[in-house]
């Protein structure tokens, strides 16, 4: 199979699609690889990288898109990749369609087959190729969250740890799982006081049990959720349902409730969002004002650290970039269900029910997508 991967075009997008290890690694499997020029700059990987793994360097995206029978990307295809996407092709990437009506028109209308990476899922129940980014966004959010609350930014000035004598930042996550765990870890491992809301409570008692000298928990009542965030001075939204768009968990009118500077980070925003106030940005004008209520809202955290997100998110994509290219696409979607809870997209069908409820389109099954 030829595999391409274009340059990333998403504004301040460093990361690549394929690293030069699992360029390698798809060479060594009898595969050929076509990387764009300079498509690797950002998370330090040369066109020479390539070239000694076995790849070979197109000039344009044009020309790999043209020729290529599988796409690997990082972030959802731009409104002019997708023009070029075409009947048959593959496509291996995030697309998060749910909060995104003209993407998934735009690949239904391309006849190409969609898998996201945000949906494969594993027999533990997890979201293997999410899990990476969401380790990597989690760990940021604090960080961010931390600059957002200096008063030169708009926040309210508080230290995260305080100082001897004045108290920590208190930290509100909502959300326990893998982007909500590693961020309570990073703001407590800060000094901040840090409570995780959740409504499992066989996942409180986890975190409890393995984090309570860090962190506190609490369920997440909607009475509770604004109790608490009435105090905080930082929120960070970390709910996920898979696929699907994300819960509001604050209202435009709630903010009036809360402190004046306080700074809401919300690692939901790729599945639109989880406060009422969000709206995506990106790197370069990342913070923004709302009643007096700081917005960190940046759409692709990870790429700000792009060598570190590449290679977790590479090691993670590379076993089923391979089965795909070695199977094709209908052969290891039938040997494998959790890559076929992946499938997004096919022949100009929406094939993902949570994305489909979302934008009232109605959704053709996985497996009868199999026998199409």
């Amino acid at each position: 199979m030829l595999i391409g991967c274009p340059k990333e075009i998403k504004p301040q997008e460093f990361r690549v699609g394929v690293t030069p290890d699992a360029a390698q690694e798809a060479v060594a499997h009898g595969h050929k690889v076509i990387i764009e020029t300079g498509a690797g700059i950002g998370a330090g990987f040369s066109d020479d990288d390539y070239i000694a793994a076995g790849a070979q360097i197109a000039g344009t995206a044009a020309e790999i898109f043209a020729i290529a029978d599988m796409i690997v990307k990082v972030k959802e295809p731009q409104p002019v990749e997708r023009k070029m996407l075409r009947e048959g092709q593959i496509l291996f990437t995030y697309l998060h369609l749910a909060p995104d009506p003209d993407q998934t028109r735009d690949l239904m209308a391309s006849g190409a087959t969609c898998i996201a990476y945000e949906t494969v899922t594993d027999d533990r129940g997890g979201l293997p190729l999410l899990a990476p980014m969401s380790e990597v966004a989690g760990r940021l959010a604090p960080q961010v969250g931390a600059w957002t609350l200096q008063k030169a930014n708009g926040g309210r000035g508080v230290l995260m740890g305080g100082v001897p004598g004045v108290g920590p930042a208190r930290v509100v996550v909502i959300g326990g799982g893998v982007v909500g765990t590693h961020a309570a870890r990073i703001a407590a491992g800060m000094g901040a006081d840090v409570t995780v809301l959740d409504r499992s409570l066989p996942r409180l008692r986890y975190l409890d049990d393995t984090f309570g000298g860090q962190f506190k928990t609490s369920y997440a009542s909607k009475a509770n959720t604004i109790a608490l965030a009435r105090e905080a001075d930082m929120i960070i939204g970390a709910v996920l349902i898979p696929g699907a768009a994300a819960p509001k968990l604050i209202s435009r009118a709630q903010l009036s409730e809360l402190k004046q500077g306080a700074v809401l980070v919300d690692v939901a925003i790729d599945q639109g969002g989880c406060f009422e106030t969000s709206r995506a940005t990106t790197h370069q004008d990342p913070i923004y004002d709302v009643d007096g209520i700081m917005h960190y809202c940046v759409a692709n955290m990870p790429g700000a650290v792009a060598r570190t997100s590449t290679i977790a998110l590479g090691n993670a994509t590379m076993p089923f970039m391979l089965a795909l290219a070695d199977k094709g696409w209908r052969q290891a979607c039938e040997d494998d269900p959790h890559l076929l809870a992946g499938l997004n997209v096919h022949a100009g069908r929406l094939t993902y029910y949570a994305v489909g409820k979302a934008l009232g389109i109605d959704v053709l099954s996985p497996a009868l997508a199999l026998k199409a």
